[in-house]
């Protein structure tokens, strides 16, 4: 189980994750995620340069089955665009912590990270939602 949530990520109730590199994060969204959507179609992702609240919406991910809004995990500036997404949508569903990455968020308030999961926390939660 640890396989599907890295122990180097924290983690949303939203199901997105966010990887910290010093005042940076890479942000995406869980497997648990992609197995709920099923095959991603199409993802819409902001622009470079947009700032984003903790909480707040920042794009959507089509699947099959739905449409589902992405929330950030923190607040910040978009500093970078997962580009390669828009034609190949299917790097979420392959490989939601490497190629399927969402965007990159030069970090304004560090300290929203202590409001994250880390794996452990993540994957009770989800037990808990579960049941």
């Amino acid at each position: 189980m640890s396989g599907q949530y890295p122990n180097d990520l924290v983690y949303t109730k939203d199901h997105e994750w966010a990887r910290i590199d010093g005042k940076t994060a890479t942000v995406g969204v869980t497997r648990f995620a992609v197995d709920q959507l099923g095959d991603v179609t199409q993802v819409d992702l902001p622009k470079e340069g947009e700032t984003v609240k903790q909480g707040e919406i920042f794009g959507s991910v089509e699947s099959v089955k739905a449409v589902s809004d992405l929330f950030a995990p923190l607040s910040g500036r978009i500093v970078k665009v997962n580009s390669p997404l828009t034609d190949s949508p299917e790097y979420v569903n392959e490989e939601p912590y490497d190629e399927g990455w969402m965007i990159q968020i030069e970090l304004t308030k560090p300290e929203e990270t202590k409001e994250l999961m880390d794996a452990e926390a993540y994957q009770e939660f989800l037990k808990e939602t579960a049941a």
